[in-house]
């Protein structure tokens, strides 16, 4: 079967879909479904930009219609609740995680090699992983579920940052780590140099409220949007933990025999 390019791929899903979808739903779709093999490392991202370029430069001819910020349907689909089309121009620029452009939430410490860190991530099963050793942001670090120190990195790499607190007076009070940053994942899989958004106020209180969401997990806060889980990754333990305890695991079996 020959794989479907993205944006064939986009039109099969909503063709399927009962009610518009999120550019992150239909790229969790997309993988579920097995319509490419090759994901990247940002499907999210991918499928954000093939609607918005299609959007942008097809106009009217696109198939694709945007409902609202970040959920498409096809053009002329009815759904089972009417709901009136926007502008691609319309709330485009409202920030919903401001200047985060990727984080993590509870990543184990004991998945995460010590001696030559790599925070490795993916966003979602089947996509690339990208290694956050680089990335600048701000930090958690938790015993179970409760912050027992937060942190920031700026100029030092947070993988670097993170490995001195496993020596250093916390060392022995954590064994979860969370983390925001502001550096966005490239669709190769490796980090870009800067952040993709602008300074102003109003990314700022976005940036503000989104880190006390997430950290928190305020009971009364309705859950969080799509938008969030476009940004977030998910922790990928270290192969090379992996083929040390396959190592092991033979050793030990060898020894008994």
């Amino acid at each position: 079967m020959t794989e479907l390019s993205w944006h064939e791929a986009i039109v099969k899903v909503l063709e399927g879909a009962t009610e518009p979808l999120h550019y992150n739903q239909i790229a969790q779709e997309v993988a579920q479904q097995g319509l490419r093999e090759n994901l990247g490392a940002t499907p999210a991202s991918t499928v954000a930009a093939q609607l918005s370029i299609s959007l942008k430069n097809d106009g009217d001819q696109s198939p694709f219609e945007r409902v609202s910020r970040g959920v498409y349907r096809l053009r002329g689909q009815v759904p089972k609740v009417p709901s009136e089309a926007v502008s691609p121009s319309e709330d485009e620029d409202e920030p919903e995680t401001g200047l985060i452009n990727a984080f993590g939430m509870y990543w184990l410490r004991e998945r995460v090699l010590w001696e030559k860190p790599r925070l490795l991530g993916q966003q979602q099963p089947g996509s690339s992983s990208v290694d956050f050793m680089g990335q600048r942001g701000v930090y958690l670090l938790h015993d179970r579920r409760e912050v027992v120190y937060v942190g920031r990195t700026t100029d030092q790499a947070m993988g670097q940052r993170l490995r001195q607190h496993t020596t250093d007076r916390l060392g022995g009070r954590w064994d979860r780590f969370s983390w925001f940053g502001i550096l966005p994942v490239t669709s190769d899989g490796t980090l870009a140099d800067s952040p993709s958004e602008t300074f102003n106020i109003e990314n700022l209180i976005a940036t503000m409220e989104a880190l006390l969401i997430e950290g928190l997990e305020p009971p009364q806060n309705r859950k969080r949007g799509d938008g969030f889980s476009a940004v977030e990754f998910i922790q990928v333990v270290d192969p090379e933990i992996e083929e040390r305890q396959r190592k092991a695991m033979m050793v030990e079996l060898l020894s008994k025999k």
